[in-house]
């Protein structure tokens, strides 16, 4: 894994140069066509769309396909933001035009299109080859008369990245497993390990967590239900476990252990690169951009611990739509994609943890270790998280909007604009608002 580091930090670079030019063109909505996909003189022409660092360009996993298949060509474009992307798409799903052959979909959108763009997408249950998926990950993208509307990609088990050098100033551990054991088995406690830090610290201007809200993410993810129930009813303002990830991010918002930056969000990027926070919840996907942002100066001062709790933040998968003249051909690129190989060789090159069972009890995947986290083996701490999340995962379709929506609640604690009830009674306010 000698070659992580860097492959991830162009694998960052690459994206957010095509995502400039793809959310110019990619969401311009100029083209006529229903997918700009075709077949002219048997050669095949597929189109993709995607957000972020998927992984799939960035690995060199498209040019591999074509090799082994010279008949068929493949455009991609890649949207650096994902909301960007979502909302274009939503606008082409709904004049039939401009799509891709193939779309990105991320987790936090699946519950509504599997609810409302189900006849847009085509059905992946009776292809061959794709029974290799966490049994949860494929209900996500299942509607309820058993069609699955996608293949997954990656997968969000979560852990703890952590500065061992201030961790260190502060007179905490900072070997992974000693770390792990302050926190094991309640989020509570990796708080009071913050109270600790704020008291310990000597060196500095240097909080003990980016944001609260990342803090409020790990923990609501960690159950069954979040935002909705199981019959698509809204339960954010009931369910005990939202409450209880409120308020202990509150209390770390008032006792002044965040440097209220939000993750992704203006600010974040260079408080990575300055080191103004020593601690930050991290999905697997998370850690190539971690490393690309704090950046080689920082290089083996991060570390990745195990999580209090499992949880899964994040994942997407791969759709078809059904517009597309060459579904055929674009479903068993979707299948290779999607393979235990194709799967584990992206986490190889960049750390994406695969959602195929196959692909996590693969020597490459559970032997991995992370040169810029301070040799971590992710792969194994990972690969175990992810046997902790949730069989069940009751998604809404709202969901990343709700998340958002409370995200920008807690930040008005950390920025001593509202009381924490203030606080919740707007966020409630503007859910309603926002999702009816």
């Amino acid at each position: 894994m000698g070659t992580l580091g860097s492959l991830r930090r162009k694998a960052v670079a690459t994206a957010a140069a095509v995502g400039a030019l793809a959310l110019v063109v990619g969401c311009g909505g100029s083209d006529d066509s229903a997918t700009g996909g075709g077949e002219k003189d048997g050669k095949v022409t597929i189109t993709m769309g995607m957000y972020g660092v998927m992984g799939i360009k960035e690995t060199g996993l498209l040019e591999q396909y074509e090799k082994e298949n010279p008949n068929v060509d493949i455009k991609a474009e890649i949207a650096g933001d994902e909301q960007t992307y979502y909302t274009a798409l939503q606008t082409r799903l709904a004049a039939g035009k401009g799509l891709k052959d193939i779309q990105g979909i991320e987790i936090g959108r699946a519950k509504e299109i599997t609810e409302t763009q189900a006849d847009k997408f085509v059905d992946f249950a009776d292809v061959p080859g794709t029974d290799h998926f966490l049994p949860w990950k494929e209900s996500q993208i299942s509607t309820e008369d058993g069609k699955v509307l996608g293949l997954g990609t990656d997968i969000g088990p979560m852990a703890v990245c952590y500065r061992k050098d201030y961790f260190e100033k502060a007179g905490l551990p900072t070997d992974r497993e000693e770390v792990a054991k302050l926190w094991e088995g309640d989020w509570k406690k990796y708080v009071e390990v913050g109270r600790t830090f704020k008291t310990g610290f000597k060196g500095g201007d240097v909080a003990y967590m980016d944001a609260a809200s990342g803090l409020f993410n790990a923990m609501v993810y960690g159950y069954p239900e979040q935002y909705y129930d199981d019959k698509g009813e809204l339960i954010y303002d009931s369910n005990p476990a939202v409450k209880e990830a409120w308020n202990l991010s509150a209390d770390a918002a008032e006792d002044g252990l965040t440097a209220k930056l939000r993750q992704f969000q203006p600010g974040w990027d260079p408080g990575l690169a300055n080191g103004t926070f020593a601690t930050a919840v991290c999905p697997a996907w998370m850690l190539s951009h971690i490393s690309e942002k704090a950046g080689d100066a920082n290089k083996g001062k991060w570390d990745v611990a195990k999580a209090p709790k499992g949880a899964n933040w994040g994942g997407s998968f791969l759709g078809v739509v059904e517009q597309s003249p060459v579904k055929e051909e674009a479903k068993k690129l979707v299948a290779w994609l999607t393979a235990p190989e194709q799967q584990a060789h992206i986490f190889k090159e960049i750390g994406n943890i695969p959602s195929s069972r196959e692909a996590l009890d693969s020597p490459d995947v559970k032997n991995a270790k992370s040169e810029y986290f301070s040799g971590a083996p992710i792969g194994r701490i990972f690969g175990a998280a992810a046997q902790e999340i949730p069989d069940k995962q009751v998604l809404g379709r709202k969901d990343g909007t709700i998340k958002d929506t409370f995200s920008q609640g807690l930040a008005l604690i950390e920025q001593g604009d509202a009381s924490r009830d203030e606080a919740w009674k707007t966020t409630g306010e503007r859910i309603e608002k926002a999702v009816g």
